[in-house]
Parts: C-alpha cells; structure tokens; sequence
C-alpha cells in the first residue's frame, strides 16, 4: 500500500445519520453509478476504499457519520480521461461558454467502471484546455443532469467562466424550465412542492422527500399544467433549489410520478382503465420513449463576461415528441 500522498480522492460520501450499518462495498454500488460490485471489491482489495482515513475491507460496515472516499493512485490509466470523436449538439458558442443540448440516455461525466462514452468524453475530444476546478474528470462542467434526461447545459471554456456560472447555479441565479409529461391528471393548474431531499434510507440510489426536514437538503420545485391527456399530464418546471433528481422525487411524493421512470415507480400503468386495448397503448408508449419522460427545455442567465441576459430555448427529443402526441390522440378520441 502506498502513502496516502500518493493517492487522490475520486469519491466523497458520508452516510447519513439514519444509516443502518451496511457493507461498504453494499453502501458504494448504492452511490455510484454504472458501478459494480466486483470493482468496487477489487478497489478495497488494493487499499483504495477509506472509511474515516483509513483503508477497510470490502465486509467493513459502515454507520451512521462515516465518512466514506475511494481514494486511487494518480494517475491509474482507466481513469485518465479519454477524448471521444462522440458528436455533439450544440446550440451556442463564444468565447465563454458552450450551449449543449445533451441526447437521453448519454452520461454526462466518467465515474466507477463508466469512463467512457460520456459527454465530457466528448467534450475532451473537440475543446481542448477546459477549465476543471479541482477535478480532472469533469473539465468544463458547471452543473449536470441525469443520464436518461435529455436537454440543456451549460459548459464552461475557461477558469473565469466557471467560476461565476458557477456561482449562479449555486445561488439560483438564473432560470431553469423542464419540461416532464406525469402520471395522473393533476388537480390544481400550477403550484409548489417543498421538501427536504436526501437519499432513501431504504434504497439509496434514489432520492426521498423528508416533508419534516430530518433528513436531506431544502428543495423547492414549483410547477404548471401546460396540457392534460387524462390519465398523464404535461407539466412545466421551475427549480428554486437544484437538488440531485429533485423533480423525479418530488413528483411521486405528491403521487404523480413521471411517464417511465424506472426508479420511481412510473414504469408501470399508475392510471387508466384495465381494458386490454389501453394496457397495449401504455406499452407502446413505454417502448417509444424508454426513459423518464423529462427535458431541460429553456435556460436564462446573465452572461459571465458581457453580461448581457441570454435566453436559450431546446427543441424536444423525438422521443418525447412522439409520446406527447400518441396521448394527445389517445385523449382527443376518449372525448
């Protein structure tokens, strides 16, 4: 085992409070994506995963408070960042930033056995010298959005522009609309959801609603009907805070999880009839947009270098159009 001075940290994650004592190698799978349980194991094997400072076994179990890093030598070679000739969509460029709308489906950052293919592959391939703050695996990243949602991103092409969009994603200081097409006919035409987001305590690789607060952070989401198809409906969405999947895990705790989202419970039939003929169409729709029905649809925020107010406005994946218009026709032939 070498000294630590010769390891740097890839991953940080302190168990909760609520924590239950679970096997390391069980807590990380929970924590990082695309992991599996094998590598993880190997990585314990050779002395790079600590719990408080130190180096544990992969049985080693970990509590409330733990603080929890994989730590590797520098610069392994799986871990370097690979550029990738991977076409991007890009909306915007100047000097200062790029404007991408990012496909459903592709990762935004390499992470634990997913060091490729991902958007900062792509990034890597086609700028050169983004800026990293600290973190050589995401040069040029300001903000991220899940894997399976598509749409709108900002990234940074030097130290002073991240800087400041960084600021402004950290202080709210700009306007974020998503678009997210959900289950069951939403009662009121607009409104607000406030509660505390934090992991689950029962399956931690999605986020819980803690309306009480004891666990997680403050998160607001506020929302309007743009349209309704009956047993769905199509929402837009303001985040006042940006918590990790903060409008999936708001959305089924008021009990309308989004169209197909897997870890949410909306890839199963939530609302409708029990005829045959409807359990089929649901399932059409499913296999035509395989993935949380939900865009990063328009972006406004005051440029960092000429401050001029920029508004950015992505055009829908095809994927999600075709769903919006299979329950348009179902809707409009149930009237």
């Amino acid at each position: 085992m070498e000294n630590n001075k010769e390891l740097f940290e890839h991953y940080k994650f302190e168990a909760d409070k609520g924590q239950e004592p679970l096997r390391v190698d069980k807590f990380l799978i929970n924590f990082i994506e695309n992991a599996s349980r094998s590598k993880i194991q190997q990585s314990t094997k050779e002395g790079y995963i600590h719990v408080n400072g130190n180096p544990v076994k992969s049985n080693y179990k970990v509590k409330a408070g733990d603080v929890v890093t994989v730590e590797y030598k520098n610069p392994p070679r799986e871990h370097e960042l690979i550029p990738q000739d991977i076409p991007i969509n890009i909306m915007y460029e100047d000097d200062d930033i790029l404007i991408v709308n990012k496909d459903a489906g592709m990762v935004v950052h390499p992470g634990f056995g997913n060091w490729e293919g991902t958007l900062v592959n792509a990034l890597a391939f086609h700028f050169k010298n983004l800026p990293n703050m600290g973190d050589d695996s995401r040069p040029g990243l300001v903000h991220r959005i899940d894997k399976n949602t598509s749409g709108i991103l900002v990234i940074a092409k030097n130290e002073k522009s991240m800087t400041i969009m960084g600021d402004k994603f950290a202080n709210r200081d700009l306007n974020r609309r998503y678009l997210a097409l959900v289950w069951g006919d939403v009662i009121e035409d607009e409104g607000t959801i406030t509660g505390h987001i934090g992991r689950s305590l029962k399956n931690r690789k999605i986020m819980d609603v803690f309306p009480d607060g004891e666990f997680g952070k403050h998160a607001i989401t506020h929302w309007k009907v743009v349209e309704r198809f009956g047993y769905t409906t199509l929402v837009e969405c303001t985040l006042e805070t940006g918590r990790t999947h903060q409008i999936r895990a708001h959305f089924k705790f008021i009990g309308h999880p989004l169209f197909n989202d897997e870890e949410y419970g909306g890839d199963r039939i939530l609302k409708g009839t029990t005829f045959t003929k409807y359990k089929q169409f649901v399932q059409n729709c499913f296999k035509i947009c395989p993935r949380q029905a939900l865009h990063a649809k328009s972006l406004e925020f005051e440029h960092p270098t000429t401050k001029k107010e920029m508004k950015f406005d992505s055009e829908l994946p095809e994927d999600f159009t075709s769903l919006l218009e299979k329950w348009k026709t179902y809707a409009t032939h149930q009237n």
